[in-house]
């Protein structure tokens, strides 16, 4: 009887122990395909993250303007109280051959009407603006949020304009005496803008060897990313 109960009593504890083999095998195998499944969405999320951001660049700069890799020719650019940044941000440079083009600065207006107001500034060799785009913002709909060219074409009043063209006293809304134009309800939203693309351009004459040389900005250069997948340049609409 007792070699019969020690018998079953085995038999129950080598199914025990089958099963959580079993058990620990399919979570291993549970781990693994979680794992190659995060990295596999991890590089498509990072990949149209990169495709999204090259389309929102070939609007201030367009793709036949330049030949180079966009997405890889950057540099880092550190916090800057001019720019607005209060952390390091990349900066895109845009060349033909061997001849510098342009360069897309981050540039953040702190103070709109809610809040901070972020911009890509978009800056030719020549120190003409290319264009302007507001990339985040909280700005009262209806109103404030006319800076983004999804609900106006304001921000495109600053296509072409430069630090000589207006002057000084022209780099504000007319409501201060300057050459842009407020909205009608809404003053301090594009106030701020102007204030901050004026400073980006203040920032671009101060640095601007510095901003297109080969060797990086401030000290730093950028190389984060260039085994990753990345996106033509020459992207469709």
């Amino acid at each position: 009887m007792n070699d019969s109960n020690t018998q079953t009593s085995n038999i129950q504890i080598r199914n025990i122990l089958i099963t959580a083999s079993l058990l620990m095998v399919f979570a291993v195998i549970g781990a693994v395909l979680v794992g190659i499944t995060f990295m596999q969405t991890k590089d498509d999320i990072e990949y149209n993250e990169k495709l999204t951001l090259l389309k929102q660049l070939n609007t201030i700069i367009p793709s036949e303007a330049y030949d180079n890799d966009l997405l890889l020719d950057t540099i880092v650019v550190e916090a800057n109280a001019q720019l607005g940044t209060s952390e390091d941000t990349l900066a895109y440079r845009a060349r033909k051959g061997d001849k510098d083009v342009a360069v897309v600065l981050s540039s953040v207006a702190p103070n709109g009407y809610n809040g901070s107001i972020y911009m890509l500034v978009g800056i030719n060799v020549d120190g003409t603006l290319a264009g302007v785009r507001v990339v985040k913002h909280r700005e009262t709909p209806g109103l404030g949020d006319a800076v983004s060219l999804t609900h106006s074409d304001w921000i495109l009043s600053f296509d072409n304009k430069s630090l000589s063209d207006p002057d000084e006293k022209g780099w504000k809304v007319k409501r201060d005496g300057g050459v842009f134009d407020q909205f009608t309800g809404a003053t301090i939203t594009p106030r701020a803008v102007v204030k901050a693309v004026h400073n980006t351009l203040l920032y671009f004459n101060a640095y601007k060897t510095t901003l297109f040389s080969k060797q990086g900005t401030e000290g730093k250069s950028n190389s984060k990313g260039r085994n990753s997948k990345q996106p033509d340049n020459k992207q469709p609409e």
